[in-house]
């Protein structure tokens, strides 16, 4: 069973984020990169389900520009058998996103597509949906738990009031939630035995598929700063501060 593994290149999540001085956007300049956090436990669970037996290869793909071919060397180094780039400076929307990877699956047919339920940086949490879709086929998000058995995924996901099992057919999209598993760290053979595992970098431009943008950006501006606490000695004092700030 081939699993396709989508990868996003974000701000590493211990780094601040500051916003440009012209409000356009997030400034990336000299900040440190690296994979988004929920795609790396998609590529952790593929990598499991490989050292089980149920994968045979695992595919990782970005979209992105020529910089994320080291979040690729980093998932080659977890466990990805090879790599593919879509090169483009571009900052696409999920949708635009979803019709990529429907072009590339269209090309590599996997029978499962697992990736992060959501990108720290845009907080969407909309490609998966959008992919499967695109696809027509059954999805499975937020998942806590994969089992692959029989041409199903029987996925665990957690809800508001429990947790949640659905049974999908394969081919089908799962998206990794937080709880899923641990994801490794990549050992040092590890990492240069992925410098020499295949990488194919594509042109956007190459694949046919209509990104424009329908959204546009107004302005990104800084959450406002929070106002220092006050001490109170007790609890009348307390009560006394809620009902003046309107708050009982």
């Amino acid at each position: 069973m081939k699993v396709l593994v989508p990868v996003k290149r974000v701000i590493d999540y211990n780094v601040k984020a500051r916003v440009k001085a012209d409000q356009t956007g997030v400034d990336l300049a000299n900040v440190k990169m690296s994979m988004n956090p929920f795609c790396e436990i998609a590529v952790e669970e593929a990598v499991r389900l490989k050292e089980k037996g149920v994968a045979t290869e695992i595919v990782a793909v970005s979209i992105g520009p020529q910089q994320a071919q080291e979040t690729l060397r980093t998932a080659l180094a977890m466990g990805a058998d090879r790599a593919i780039l879509v090169q483009t400076d571009q900052d696409l929307e999920p949708l635009a996103i979803a019709k990529v990877l429907k072009a590339i699956i269209a090309e590599e047919s996997p029978e499962l597509v697992l990736m992060g339920k959501q990108a720290i940086d845009g907080d969407n949490n909309a490609t998966g949906q959008m992919l499967a879709a695109l696809l027509d086929w059954p999805q499975a998000a937020f998942a806590s738990e994969v089992v692959i058995e029989g041409g199903k995924a029987k996925v665990t996901r957690e809800v508001d009031g429990g947790l949640q099992t659905l049974s999908v057919d394969l081919p089908a999209v799962v998206t990794a939630d937080l709880r899923l598993n641990e994801p490794r760290y990549a050992s040092l053979p590890n990492i240069m035995k992925a410098k020499k595992k295949p990488m194919d970098v594509k042109e956007l431009g190459s694949l046919g598929v209509d990104t424009a943008a329908k959204l546009k950006v107004v302005k990104v501006t800084e959450p406002p700063k929070r106002s220092a606490g006050v001490k109170v000695e007790t609890a009348d004092d307390l009560v006394s501060k809620l009902k003046t700030a309107g708050v009982l």
